[in-house]
């Protein structure tokens, strides 16, 4: 793999590291502003919205500007937004911070796929754009727990210097290690926004959508499922998120590479099997060993979607390719917080801490529907092109 693919890793990891680390600051940020721990813990929705708007808005607004260009800037934008979140007096600020990151978030991961698609021969496009979010899978095996205790022990706002410097050190890579990127040949943001008129594109992102929120369904109240379902301590939820994360690894190379063989069926396989994965684990949430067997398969079966689903949202996008992949990281966030609402309230209503899995079952299903719809329209139309040049 090219070396330019280990700086857009590097910098994957920084921005996935500050995206995810403050779910373990929030005591920390809480107490130091005097708020809440709901209140501080908007500080996670506020960023999550900063990416469903700066993702697809910065994407079409530097359409036409070289893509080695706009990952440097958003690299800036990255650090400066870490940097006010390392010196903010309030938490007003903080909040700036957080969403001035954010903004960078979707774009760079829209901008970068095209760019590690780029770097290789066609066959190896999923792989490359996998390696990429392989600094956002060792963010949350590594980063996150290392953010946490550095801050922890040194103060929250020594996390967001760290942050901002991993921002430098992946901005020094794109400089030096990233070849030149020719302009889109974007005639405008009309142009643009014009292939939001394939309904392949929108059923991809419905694919993103649903994936996803069937995963932090059941991820998002994995501490509380283990602690009070299995009967782990809460000390040893770190240590089941470490596993968590060692199956985000493998299953991210693991969805590249079976997707750059075949692409759709990989799709409609990682789906089902994740679906099973949360149905499984309704019942082996409930025996400490099982459990764990089952977090590390389920963050196998989760992250495996990520590059089929962006190497597809990209391929049924020819004409802006990155404007459509900054959307499907859009759509990942969207299926986030939908994920995570929807098993809330399974648990609200007194369906118990193993529902979001049913819950997330079903979203993995659904998505696999559309998968599958996806994949039957494909068909339709390689028939019908067949049968216009038999005609011919």
């Amino acid at each position: 793999m090219p070396a330019a693919l280990l700086a857009l890793a590097i910098s994957a990891f920084g921005i996935g590291t500050t995206e995810f680390v403050i779910m373990g600051l929030l005591p920390e940020v809480a107490n130091d502003f005097g708020v809440s721990i709901p209140s501080a813990g908007l500080l996670i929705s506020g960023y999550a919205l900063g990416v469903v708007v700066g993702a697809p808005l910065l994407t079409a607004v530097a359409s036409r500007v070289p893509r080695k260009t706009v990952l440097v800037g958003l690299m800036v934008l990255f650090i400066a937004g870490n940097v006010i979140s390392a010196i903010a007096p309030a938490y007003g600020l903080l909040m700036t911070g957080r969403i001035v990151a954010a903004l960078s978030h979707g774009a760079f991961f829209g901008v970068g796929s095209v760019v590690a698609a780029s770097l290789v021969a066609p066959a190896k496009q999923a792989s490359a754009i996998a390696m990429m979010f392989t600094g956002l899978t060792v963010a949350n095996v590594l980063g996150v727990p290392a953010g946490t205790a550095l801050g922890q022990a040194l103060g929250w706002r020594s996390t967001f210097w760290a942050v901002s410097v991993l921002g430098v050190i992946g901005l020094i890579g794109i400089l030096t290690l990233v070849p030149a990127q020719a302009t889109t040949e974007s005639k405008g943001l009309r142009s643009e926004l014009a292939v939001f008129r394939n309904p392949q594109v929108w059923l991809a992102l419905a694919m993103t959508a649903l994936g996803f929120a069937g995963v932090f369904a059941s991820f998002t109240y994995i501490a509380p499922m283990m602690t009070e379902v299995a009967g782990f301590s809460s000390g040893a939820v770190t240590w089941l998120l470490v596993l968590f994360g060692g199956g985000l690894f493998v299953g991210n190379i693991l969805g590249g590479k079976a997707a750059d063989r075949k692409l759709m069926p990989s799709l409609y396989v990682i789906l089902a099997a994740l679906s099973a994965v949360l149905i499984i684990f309704v019942f082996t949430a409930h025996a400490q060993l099982p459990a764990a067997i089952t977090i590390a398969i389920f963050g196998a079966a989760g992250f495996a979607t990520v590059a089929p689903l962006q190497a597809r949202v990209m391929q049924k996008a020819e004409g802006a390719p990155a404007l459509a992949s900054a959307a499907n990281i859009a759509a990942f966030n969207l299926g986030n917080a939908a994920g995570a609402w929807l098993g809330g309230a399974a648990i609200e209503h007194g369906l118990g801490y193993t529902a979001p899995n049913w819950i997330g079952a079903a979203l993995a299903a659904a998505g696999l529907s559309v998968a599958v719809i996806s994949g039957l329209l494909d068909r339709k139309q390689s028939v019908t092109v067949n049968q216009e040049a038999l005609t011919r």
